[in-house]
């Protein structure tokens, strides 16, 4: 079954540093778009930034535009979200996301990985 695992979250000062990342499984991932997420106490799931299948097109929201990074690894499984000169305002729990198209078909969601950024 499709799984996706976020690591990477923490505690970081303002302009610091993350990146996060999300292995995936169950499902041939070098085929699918993957998305990051972002959603803060009281507010809607706001998309972060996607990549296509071979990561040759990326694209993000205006308000990290800049500052963050998606990549993938298609050998690992793996996507990336690196996050440079954070803000108060990027503080949220960050989600990795694919929409599958196979048995099952749907929208898939890791836990979520918190990100906190102090002031």
């Amino acid at each position: 079954q499709v799984q996706l695992v976020e690591s990477g979250g923490g505690l970081v000062q303002s302009g610091g540093s993350l990146r996060l990342s999300c292995a995936a499984s169950g499902f041939a991932f070098r085929l699918y778009n993957m998305r990051w997420y972002r959603q803060s106490p009281g507010k809607e799931r706001e998309l972060v930034a996607d990549i296509s299948s071979f990561g040759g097109s990326t694209n993000y929201a205006d308000s990290v535009k800049g500052r963050f990074a998606i990549s993938r690894d298609n050998a690992k499984n793996t996507v990336y979200l690196q996050m440079n000169s954070l803000k108060p305002e990027d503080t949220a729990v960050y989600y990795c996301n694919v929409f599958y198209a196979g048995p099952g078909r749907g929208n898939y969601w890791g836990q979520g990985t918190q990100v906190t950024v102090s002031s």
